[in-house]
């Protein structure tokens, strides 16, 4: 029950305010141009905010960590304070009563959970990477992560979940728990391992749609949790693991995999060669995520939605065997465009991380991915050591249960086979697709790119022509069309691995 003092200060702001929003822990007060977030007086267990003092402490920390990715939208704490003749005022003489978190207003329709289809390649590449910024950016956490982190997580599901199972069936949520419980002690000494690596930070904690804001074309991370270290102080994959679960679950695949294919090339120019091995537990940790909407859910009373995550869930801890494609062509055959159209259908959910050479350069380079390069940059010896990094890349990922796109020209036969040779050593199933198209469409095509990561020009595709390419045996498609039409041939040729 509401205490009158709450009351009365919840009633001043709606005075104010055109719009009220309540949440199961905050409510929040909508000006024209400003909201005030004030904390609910109660005690959770989890979190708790039933003194003036928690209250004040929780806005600071939520002021604080938010402006590190939002610093536009959180402003200041304000104090509401009482009036000689007894009324309420922001910031006045008498004694705090309250305290409410300023912000800027902004328009609620532009959060990305309003507008999933919103996520296109160009903000899921921009999306993925500015994750991976704020992530090198966060303070390290060594003694959060790890292991500790995700089972509290996992233990907690298990409770809420068994809570719920006369609703949801208890054999389903048993399952869930089981398989859960069983990668968890798989990977254990990794989760350990990376915690102590560098990977345990101070995240966001809940990053997923409905806390990610579009503005002029740009993704703003806010309403990060502030009221339990347990819950943000954790592994930098589990953090981005929500963002594609919930991107997955809406039939997003394609938007999810192309934020983690963004997210590792721009977390791999800050974290070590363990970026990679620590995606066999990604699984792991997307069904957990998806175990957490399932009881969330639940308690709204939408047990459809619950057991739908429940089942996806389920899904996440059986995932496909890993398999490595090989993407190959003259630039302008719309390589890139087409690895990404298949990766989403390719291994563990959301799909293969598409690992491109001209991504893989700039990062060596140490340039943004659309910067343009010297053709010094494209000797023979740097040139192979792109290869060799594309390759160790692609291995490790191989490795940790992770289909792999690559997207390299790879007109050296020497190249195709060490691709092929690659799966053979990963015992995965391999696939070569060579894609070609008349000189006159490729050379059209170059001479139209622009803000991509690809430096080719027409005068490097002469270069190209004239290099011997060898008899080419992976499946050759014609692209000359568009990449849809290059990927539906492609499909039609596979059968079932």
């Amino acid at each position: 029950m509401t205490d009158p003092e709450e009351a009365e200060v919840a009633a001043w702001l709606e005075g104010q305010a055109e719009r009220r929003i309540d949440t199961a822990c905050a409510r929040v007060f909508l000006t024209p141009e400003r909201a005030f977030k004030v904390k609910r007086r109660l005690d959770l267990g989890y979190l708790d905010y039933s003194t003036l003092e928690l209250r004040r402490w929780a806005l600071d920390r939520e002021l604080r960590f938010n402006r590190a990715a939002a610093p536009d939208i959180y402003r200041t704490v304000r104090a509401i304070t009482r009036t000689i003749d007894g009324g309420l005022e922001f910031d006045g003489e008498g004694e705090p009563v309250e305290f409410a978190l300023e912000m800027r207003r902004f328009d609620e329709t532009a959060v990305l959970s309003a507008q999933p289809w919103a996520v296109d390649g160009p903000l899921a590449d921009s999306l993925g990477r500015a994750v991976a910024g704020f992530h090198a950016a966060a303070p390290l956490r060594p003694e959060g992560g790890g292991g500790r982190a995700l089972k509290f997580t996992i233990d907690s599901n298990a409770h809420l979940l068994r809570e719920l199972a006369p609703r949801l069936g208890a054999e389903r949520v048993e399952a869930v728990i089981a398989a859960t419980d069983a990668a968890f002690f798989q990977h254990q000494a990794l989760l350990d391992a990376r915690a102590l690596g560098g990977f345990a930070r101070h995240c966001h904690g809940d990053l997923h749609l409905g806390n990610i804001l579009l503005e002029d074309g740009r993704p703003i991370l806010f309403d990060c949790i502030e009221f339990n270290d347990t819950l943000s102080d954790v592994d930098v994959q589990y953090d981005i693991a929500f963002l594609l679960m919930d991107l997955d679950f809406r039939r997003r695949r394609d938007a999810a995999v192309r934020v983690l294919s963004a997210y590792l090339d721009e977390a791999a120019r800050h974290f070590g060669p363990e970026l990679w091995d620590g995606l066999a537990t990604l699984p792991l940790m997307m069904a957990v995520r998806a175990a957490v909407r399932a009881h969330v859910w639940a308690h709204t009373g939408d047990d459809a939605a619950a057991g739908a995550y429940l089942d996806a869930a389920l899904a996440h801890l059986s995932p496909p065997k890993a398999r490595l494609l090989a993407v190959g062509g003259m630039s302008g055959t719309g390589k890139s465009t087409f690895a990404r159209l298949v990766a989403p259908g390719i291994g563990a959910a959301p799909g293969a991380i598409v690992l491109r050479t001209d991504e893989v350069r700039k990062r060596l380079m140490g340039v943004a991915p659309d910067s343009r390069l010297p053709a010094s940059a494209y000797g023979p010896g740097f040139y192979e050591q792109v290869y060799d990094t594309l390759f160790s890349e692609a291995g490790q990922a191989l490795a940790a249960g992770r289909a792999v796109v690559l997207d390299a020209t790879f007109i050296s036969p020497d190249l195709r086979r060490r691709a092929e040779a690659l799966a053979t050593r990963q015992g995965v199933a391999f696939d070569g697709v060579w894609l070609e198209a008349p000189v006159e469409i490729l050379a059209a095509r170059i001479d139209a790119r622009h803000g991509d990561a690809s430096d080719a020009t027409v005068e490097t595709l002469q270069k190209q022509l004239d290099q011997e390419v060898g008899s080419v045996q992976w499946a050759r498609i014609d692209a000359s069309g568009s990449a849809d039409e290059a990927a539906e041939a492609w499909s039609h040729l596979q059968t079932p691995a």
